[in-house]
């Protein structure tokens, strides 16, 4: 990506992270980017433009934690609630090590802008987690008796909140945060977990 789109994007996070997506202005984001508000706009025709490419920008990014992560087959079936730690803990890592990120990503996903968004865009790079949960429905049918919708959208939306509370300094960033959100957010999925055979 061109280094200064770069630019205005991050620009445009930390602005987010200050005054908010209503309070967020092209000037801050240009006077943070170092740039004139003209030179912005030969990047994005409008901030409803800029903001959607930062979300994106960003939803990639979180993306390709799945496509780097060692993923065992054979771990899902000795341990599953093991094997789903070791995907899910680098993605909530990556949230509480990238501040402006979650702060932004949490507010975008939280407006109204975002339902209809929602129902437009592509978001086939998540292609390497959907393979996983599609192993992990393989190997436990009984997980298909959840609405997958709602699993993953509680699994994933929940994980970005928590590191928004770590990230605001309202959680302490340690192992034993890590370890209670992942227990929440797993409670209840055991009894699903069980092959059928078991």
């Amino acid at each position: 990506m061109d280094d200064t789109r770069t630019r205005i994007i991050f620009a445009t996070m930390k602005v987010v992270r200050q005054y908010g997506l209503e309070g967020a202005r092209i000037q801050n984001v240009s006077n943070l980017a170092g740039i004139s508000p003209g030179a912005l706009y030969r990047y994005f025709e409008s901030k409803d433009q800029l903001l959607i490419e930062c979300f994106t920008y960003v939803d990639k990014r979180a993306a390709s934690i799945f496509d780097h992560l060692k993923f065992e087959p054979q771990m899902m079936l000795t341990d599953p609630l093991g094997a789903i730690k070791n995907l899910w803990q680098p993605y909530f890592q990556f949230w509480v090590k990238h501040p402006d990120e979650t702060i932004f990503y949490h507010r975008f996903r939280d407006s109204a802008f975002f339902p209809r968004f929602d129902k437009c865009r592509d978001a086939s790079y998540f292609n390497s987690f959907a393979g996983m949960v599609h192993d992990f429905l393989e190997a436990f049918p009984n997980l298909r008796q959840m609405n997958q919708d709602l699993l993953w959208l509680h699994v994933l939306s929940s994980t970005v909140m928590y590191a928004k509370y770590v990230v605001e300094g309202v959680l302490t960033d340690n192992q034993e945060t890590e370890d209670t959100v992942f227990q929440l957010l797993t409670t209840g999925l055991s009894g699903y977990l069980k092959l059928e055979n078991c």
